[in-house]
């Protein structure tokens, strides 16, 4: 067995064992070694490993193994960086995952592109989607509300972090420093809020996670507050009249309106010609527009068809009944009825445009006359149990024009006279 051929037939079928043994392997030192020659050339660790080592002395640790009868390489890394110990060992790695029927630079592959996605993924990036895609039809304000609340309290302490890295105590830290301030109910919404971030993310396959589960607990519950609204009736009478000598028309119609129908502020100032039928004494608000996505229908009183009327010839050519100063295109801004509340004399802890619902619930439910279902579909309030849920807003509409007619001729009353006097109406039959 002296000539190559019957030597190299006698090494092919050496047992494995005597192939690995560490006569037949290369050394650290051997590696350090090495020089570079006129061509590059290969030192055999054996097992598939080897050391190429180039032209130019440069030195790759690389794999050589067969996955469907086909030959490949795996880079393992470059000398010194990486040494003849850790090579072997990211060899036994990949000889592992060979041995599972799984191609390791497959698997190599499909890692970077796990991480290359994880860490594009961040919170923000992904919040940003969520809020492109579901609130580009909401209210202007309310959309950038929720991104802006985003974005002072969330953003700084996980927006950078890949959204499924994000746990727990990250999260609860950002939702706690909201609550150290003092903001019990703005904790409380934009844990909500992140909820359905991480619903999204799980839907489209982003992450698995949802450590906003349980964090409420965490938080102190919020304290069920109203908006500062004025409810004494004489107090409402001297709160009417004032509305009446507002020296703005168009804002004085606003509010009259608001106090006669105590619709939301914003489907007040969002409120389109043609969303109203004087005929028929209805004010009809899409579901695009309400709060709870439901279409609204607002009986509407002789004293709102006045005013109605007589707003008709100020803003009558265009798309809104109360348009902004700026742009007859836009409606009125969020901000308006409050300035002439405060420029009037009443301070926001007095009455709010809101406070006109309050003080509607208020004066209504005190007097007794009107089936509360009646009251709480009027103010577009969800539904507060499956009894109460089966009051069709519809069906009962004829209760609720008569309801709304005589509340508005009660707070003409109060307007009228400084003395308290009783809704005229014929009670209901119960």
């Amino acid at each position: 067995m002296t000539s190559g051929g019957t030597w190299g037939h006698y090494w092919g079928h050496l047992p494995y064992r005597l192939k690995m043994c560490p006569q037949m392997t290369l050394t650290a030192i051997q590696i350090k070694n090495a020089k570079a020659k006129a061509k590059t050339y290969r030192l055999y660790d054996g097992n598939g490993l080897y050391c190429e080592v180039t032209a130019k002395g440069q030195k790759y640790w690389r794999y050589k193994y067969r996955y469907l009868n086909k030959e490949k390489r795996l880079a393992l890394g470059v000398y010194p960086n990486t040494s003849l110990k850790d090579a072997r060992l990211t060899r036994n790695q990949a000889a592992d995952l060979l041995a599972k029927g799984v191609d390791p630079s497959a698997e190599r592959q499909a890692k970077k592109h796990r991480e290359v996605e994880l860490h594009e993924n961040s919170f923000a990036r992904i919040a940003h989607e969520w809020h492109v895609k579901f609130y580009q039809d909401k209210e202007p304000g309310y959309a950038k509300r929720v991104w802006r609340a985003l974005e002072k309290d969330i953003f700084p302490v996980v927006g950078s972090q890949p959204i499924g890295m994000i746990t727990g105590p990250h999260l609860r830290k950002a939702i706690l420093n909201i609550e150290a301030r003092g903001a019990i109910e703005s904790a409380h919404r934009a844990l909500q809020i992140c909820g359905r971030i991480y619903g999204y993310a799980n839907a489209c396959g982003y992450t698995e996670k949802d450590p906003t589960r349980g964090l409420k607990m965490a938080i102190a519950p919020p304290q069920t507050k109203h908006f500062a609204a004025i409810t004494e009736p004489k107090e409402v009478g001297k709160l009417l009249r004032a509305i009446d000598g507002y020296e703005f028309p168009v804002v004085k119609a606003a509010m009259q309106i608001g106090t006669y129908t105590f619709v939301r502020p914003g489907e007040l100032r969002k409120a389109e010609w043609n969303e109203f039928n004087v005929e028929d004494k209805v004010w009809r608000i899409p579901e695009t527009k309400m709060k709870l996505r439901k279409p609204h229908i607002v009986p509407l009183a002789n004293q709102v068809i006045d005013v109605i009327e007589e707003l008709r010839t100020m803003t009558g050519n265009g798309q809104y009944l109360f348009p902004s100063v700026r742009s007859y295109s836009r409606c009125m801004s969020e901000a308006t009825v409050g300035a002439a509340l405060r420029r009037m004399g009443f301070a926001k802890e007095q009455v709010t445009g809101h406070g006109f619902r309050h003080m509607a619930s208020t004066l209504l439910n005190e007097q007794g006359v009107w089936h509360p279902d009646a009251i709480e579909r009027q103010l577009a309030h969800t539904d507060k149990s499956k009894v109460r849920g089966t009051y069709d807003h519809s069906k009962h509409l004829p209760e609720r024009k008569k309801m709304m007619q005589a509340y508005a001729d009660y707070l003409d009353s109060l307007k009228s006279s400084a003395d308290v006097i009783q809704i005229q109406t014929v009670r209901r039959k119960v």
